[in-house]
């Protein structure tokens, strides 16, 4: 892995600092895959072992507050924001619905190396909906644009991104997406639900066309951002068919990578064994980035969300589950595993 763990201290002191790469999006290929941000899922971990075993072509960070980052408690979030320069390109996501903040922490995004900065203004999360961020912005048209401008101020040059839904408690796309391209972002992630649908309903693909007649309608050649697809995609091969359908730039998968770190080798062929040895991998990734020195920076019931993803589709997995969910440690996690190999 690319990053050690005196550089790994680094981050979390705020110390480490670079140039972030401009303009990496006109460099992409097209249709182009990305891993979603997801709280407590794509941390460094899971990024890196993504990278290892099928790596998209951008990946996200989770997403963390802005205000935080502002905050004296910058440094319990910056472990959050890691990466390895092998998960490159790279975007960090950040929430707020304070425009002077996103102007500040655009500067620090980039001084820290990443290639962009992406602003969550989809997340139903009511603790981030009571700060007036995530999917709040949505009734908030001009504040949304006021962050978008404020962001790109600060970048630098480093494209600033969103990602968003169709609306908040109905389709608001006529209204919603005209507000956001006239801010003039790099790119946009749109999620096909509205925040009240959550994940409840199967996301709305079929409103892509009216999506991309809105943005052909709203921008030109010049200031035309990539539009992104998000929902409900479990497979490399319906996300290439539904870019191919629709048009897109890009697929954005955030579900459909549970467990499945070689989601975007488009193989999906692994026996039992191997996911068992992967897992192994991953847990101790985990321990050795989040647990050292006598640091705990990370709870190990993050790791276990990847349990069940992990372990599913063979006979005895269900046990195999039990078991892991009673260790406390990944020690025992691992100790657990690997008995269970052994008898494979």
């Amino acid at each position: 892995m690319a990053i050690s763990y005196q550089v790994a201290k680094l981050f979390a002191r705020g110390y480490l600092l670079g140039m972030a790469v401009k303009g990496f999006w006109k460099k992409l290929n097209k249709p182009f895959f990305a891993l979603a941000p997801m709280a407590d899922v794509t941390d460094m971990a899971m990024r890196e072992m993504v990278t290892r075993y099928g790596k998209p072509d951008i990946l996200w960070t989770e997403f963390v507050s802005c205000d935080g980052l502002l905050s004296r408690g910058r440094e319990k979030l910056l472990p959050d924001l890691w990466f390895s320069d092998n998960q490159r390109p790279i975007v960090a996501q950040l929430f707020s619905s304070t425009p002077e903040n996103f102007y500040k922490c655009a500067k620090l995004i980039k001084n820290m190396g990443f290639n962009g900065l992406d602003i969550n203004m989809g997340c139903p999360d009511k603790s981030i909906e009571k700060q007036g961020a995530g999917a709040a912005l949505i009734k908030n048209p001009g504040l949304a644009q006021k962050i978008i401008r404020e962001a790109k101020r600060g970048a630098g040059g480093m494209p600033i991104s969103v990602k968003t839904r169709i609306g908040y408690s109905s389709n608001e796309l006529k209204t919603w997406l005209p507000a956001i391209l006239m801010a003039e972002p790099s790119a946009i992630t749109i999620h096909v639900r509205t925040r009240k649908e959550m994940s409840k309903v199967p996301a709305q693909w079929e409103l892509f066309p009216e999506i991309m007649e809105l943005v052909e309608r709203h921008t030109d050649k010049k200031t035309r951002p990539l539009i992104i697809g998000n929902g409900d995609v479990f497979s490399l091969t319906d996300a290439k068919e539904k870019a191919g359908k629709y048009g897109l730039d890009g697929i954005m998968i955030g579900r459909g990578i549970f467990g499945k770190p070689w989601f975007f080798s488009g193989e999906d062929n692994q026996t039992p064994k191997q996911k068992i040895k992967i897992l192994s991998e991953h847990i101790k990734l985990f321990e050795q980035l989040y647990f050292y020195d006598g640091k705990k920076l990370k709870r190990f019931d993050v790791m276990k969300k990847h349990f069940k993803a992990y372990l599913s589709g063979f006979d005895g997995a269900k046990e195999i589950r039990t078991e892991l969910m009673k260790a406390k440690t990944c020690e025992e996690a691992a100790d657990v595993l690997k008995k269970i190999a052994t008898g494979l």
